[in-house]
């Protein structure tokens, strides 16, 4: 292999005696390089709880399948990630509230009818009070 091949040009010296023990001293290197390499991969998992953050990564990437608009992905600007996840919650809270105020100034016109009506019959009333009292008298 290629990568054996580099070996033997770094210890030249070495394979030309002992060629044999060369290749046993390359597997082994390698083997445990190997070992080595899957012990820290296993290492960084552990303590990162990689496993269930790639089973919810997993969940997440299930639960995307459906949908049609794309996925949000940073900038790097900070400034505009915000302001791209920020302006659209504001824009929709904003209409939400015109038509709360909305619907809070139309009900508020009808109660301000109502007081008027109010109004006028106690008005109205107050007439016919006094014209009845004046009429008894």
């Amino acid at each position: 292999s290629c990568s054996y091949q580099r070996f033997v040009n770094c210890y030249r010296c070495f394979y030309k005696l002992q060629p044999q023990l060369t290749r046993s001293i390359y597997d082994q290197f390698i083997s445990q390089l190997q070992a080595s390499i899957k012990e820290e991969i296993q290492e960084v998992k552990n303590e990162g709880n990689l496993e269930g953050l790639f089973s919810s990564l997993d969940k997440i990437v299930e639960e995307a399948k459906d949908r049609e608009e794309p996925a949000w992905r940073p900038s790097g600007i900070p400034e505009e990630d915000v302001r791209s996840t920020m302006v659209p919650y504001f824009l929709k809270h904003r209409s939400y509230l015109r038509r709360v105020l909305r619907e809070k100034e139309e009900e508020n016109r009808k109660v301000a009818e109502s007081v008027l009506m109010g109004r006028d019959r106690i008005a109205e009333l107050q007439q016919l009070i006094e014209a009845r009292q004046q009429a008894w008298q």
